[in-house]
């Protein structure tokens, strides 16, 4: 494998431009800044929201310095309450090319893009210019999500996604694994396997947290389209989506933005700390891989049942299709057939090694169904976290 090194020792498998708008209001511009471009990945990214949120500005700037990216152009409205001074200077401490355009200033939408292209074009050739440099597996961080599960999910892709973080952990890289709204009953077999007694008892009350933030609300993490598919219960679901941690001692648990400190096995807690203030945790996939990003993850690890089609910005999303009937409906959309488990023509040991692969293939340019089909899908929303503790990182690391 190769990447683009960056300044702070991590290095990218992408080497993308990212126009990033600031409010809503910015969005319509920042679409026609980033459109059209020959030569070179430009991805949109952004946060709608007028009012100031601590976790959409830690956000922010976690993605726009994030390995895969090589340049960021902000768009920014003009009134609205993002501090758009401090992430600009926090992408150019990164040592990225980075530069800031208020429409308010810039004379309105016209000029603005026309600006915002011209930036854009210019900087294209740079990073092209950009060299690569070795990377090993111990470099890469994975990220793993399920979405559109039904009952095929549990059985294919969800353990064969398992298998493959088991192999790739071996070799040196990180894994992260999320949606602890559907890891509900599952808290005391994560505990198990804690590398340690306090990250044991932090695993169980992420998930009582989780349990009672769910109840609140009245719904718990379970679509219409996952009983469709098969489902029965949430606790049927958490298991099938357990399955894809693999088997794998779980060293550390990290919030939104938090990064992982060396290799192994972390999860993610991706529900709010305090009152619910902001409605449902993650009102789609995407949210939820936005996350991951946020955390380094390179490339995404996607089991889906039903048939989501979705990818991202700025990491490679991987479809990894539970259901051997949905592969056949949609081949241009998925990289993986897990469902061949289910019909004998596969075992879950050649389906993770299959995967695995991909990832590296991937971490090393092969593009990705999503890429292919040019899938950049992002959101972003409000939310709030207080500080992960010292109990919640690996020994390692204290």
């Amino acid at each position: 494998m190769r990447g683009w090194l960056r300044q702070d020792g991590r290095k990218g498998i992408r080497n993308v431009l990212v126009v990033a708008y600031l409010v809503e209001c910015a969005h319509h511009v920042a679409r026609a800044v980033a459109e059209r471009h020959e030569g070179g990945d430009v991805h949109m990214i952004g946060f709608p929201g007028c009012y100031p949120n601590d976790y959409a500005q830690m956000m922010m700037e976690r993605l726009c310095c994030h390995p895969n990216v090589g340049a960021v152009l902000l768009v920014s409205l003009g009134c609205e309450s993002f501090a758009r001074g401090r992430l600009l200077e926090v992408v150019r401490a990164s040592g990225r090319p980075a530069s800031l355009l208020v429409i308010q200033d810039e004379g309105g939408t016209r000029s603005t893009v026309e600006r915002g292209r011209a930036w854009v074009e210019a900087t294209l050739p740079t990073l092209a210019a950009m060299p690569t440099t070795p990377m090993a597996p111990d470099e890469l961080v994975v990220g793993t999500i399920c979405g559109g599960s039904d009952g095929t999910s549990g059985l294919t892709a969800n353990p064969a996604i398992g298998r493959a973080f088991d192999r790739l952990i071996g070799a040196g890289a990180a894994g992260i694994f999320e949606e602890t709204g559907e890891l509900i009953g599952c808290e005391g077999h994560m505990a198990s396997r804690a590398a340690t007694p306090e990250l044991a008892a932090e695993i169980v009350a992420t998930v009582e947290k989780a349990a009672r933030y769910y109840t609140t609300l009245g719904h718990g993490s379970f679509a219409v389209g996952n009983a469709d598919g098969g489902l029965t219960t949430q606790e049927e679901k958490s298991m099938g989506a357990y399955a894809k941690s693999g088997a794998s001692p779980i060293v550390g648990l990290l919030k939104p933005g938090d990064q992982p400190v060396g290799s192994g096995l972390y999860l993610l807690d991706v529900v709010p700390d305090g009152e619910v203030r902001f409605g449902f945790p993650n009102i789609s996939d995407n949210a939820e891989i936005v996350e991951l990003i946020a955390c380094g993850a390179h490339v995404i690890l996607f089991s889906t049942g039903r048939g989501s089609v979705v990818g991202s910005a700025i990491s490679p999303v991987i479809k990894v299709c539970a259901n051997p009937d949905t592969f056949r409906r949609l081949p241009d959309d998925m990289d993986i057939d897990a469902g061949r488990i289910l019909e004998g023509r596969a075992d879950l040991d050649t389906v993770g090694a299959e995967i695995a692969s991909l990832v590296e293939a991937v971490a090393d340019g092969a593009p990705t169904c999503s890429e292919a089909l040019g899938h950049q899908e992002f959101i972003l929303t409000y939310k709030s976290f207080t500080p992960a503790g010292p109990s919640c990182l690996p020994a390692r690391a204290r």
